[in-house]
């Protein structure tokens, strides 16, 4: 070897700098996208240090999803105005993902915390207790509409949520008015809604207010629940309290967590006070 030749790597040295098989380089290469600096008359590679950044770089750009194709190009055409133009552009794509991936880990942790709770109860316990306001954003009106004015409703209140990032992992829930619980009129809501707890900046909140609630669950499908808001009528009248305010429904277990109707639990929450 002449010396020379001792200031660059062999391909397997400069394979084992860079974390990767021999067969990568090799690609690399074939395609034209990082060739070694300097090839022997005998056919073997050399790769010097300097490369290393820019492999480095290539394997950036890939972590970000940059085509092979574009990586290219932006190496032939390099020039330090390109580097800072297309750094700045993945800077700002990188930020978007860190966003996304903090809110995806926000539902991940919400839903946990949610279904460890929900493992918890006893589901066939009618209980009272005192509960913190909460800030809800609900949709437009659902009152006494038709089962595809509802569709339309739900897609628009879920497309909404979506596109303000606001759901973090908290069911959708249903408002059911005081009035409407009283007559009897047990699926016929005001409105849905789903919890936020961050800052919805502009966007309208509405309060659930803090108080005394009753706090029961409906096992099964909404076919039922008749029996058990029953059942909460009977608790709240044999334990002499007073219906206050609206019912607030939302699957505690649901379609993510167990398998079929049968096996959804169902939170009610209605607000009473003590006679």
């Amino acid at each position: 070897m002449g010396s020379h030749l001792r200031k660059y790597f062999t391909t397997g040295e400069f394979a084992k700098l860079c974390n990767v098989k021999k067969q990568t380089l090799f690609h690399y290469d074939e395609i034209g996208l990082l060739s070694p600096e300097y090839k022997s008359e005998n056919g073997y590679r050399y790769y010097s240090y300097q490369q290393f950044d820019v492999f480095t770089v290539i394997e950036l750009l890939k972590e970000v999803d940059m085509p092979l194709k574009e990586i290219k190009s932006f190496l032939n055409n390099r020039s330090p105005k390109e580097l800072i133009e297309l750094f700045k552009e993945k800077s700002i794509e990188i930020e978007r993902k860190m966003d996304n991936l903090a809110r995806i880990q926000k539902i991940i942790d919400t839903k946990i915390s949610l279904t460890e709770r929900a493992l918890a109860i006893d589901d066939t316990q009618i209980n009272i207790e005192i509960q913190e306001a909460e800030q809800l954003v609900i949709s437009d009106s659902i009152l006494n509409c038709s089962d595809r004015e509802f569709l339309k409703l739900v897609s628009e209140f879920i497309a909404f949520c979506d596109a303000n990032q606001l759901y973090v992992g908290y069911p959708i829930g249903g408002i059911l008015s005081k009035e409407k619980l009283l007559q009897g009129d047990y699926e016929n809501y005001s409105f849905l809604y789903t919890k936020i707890v961050d800052d919805p900046g502009n966007i309208p909140v509405y309060i659930k207010p803090k108080g005394l609630y009753v706090i029961a669950y409906h096992k099964g499908s909404y076919k039922k629940i008749f029996k058990t808001y029953e059942k909460i009528l009977n608790f709240i009248e044999a334990n002499q309290l007073k219906i206050k305010g609206d019912s607030y429904e939302e699957y505690v277990l649901d379609e993510i967590s167990v398998n079929g109707y049968d096996n959804y639990v169902t939170q009610i929450a209605i607000e009473v006070v003590t006679i």
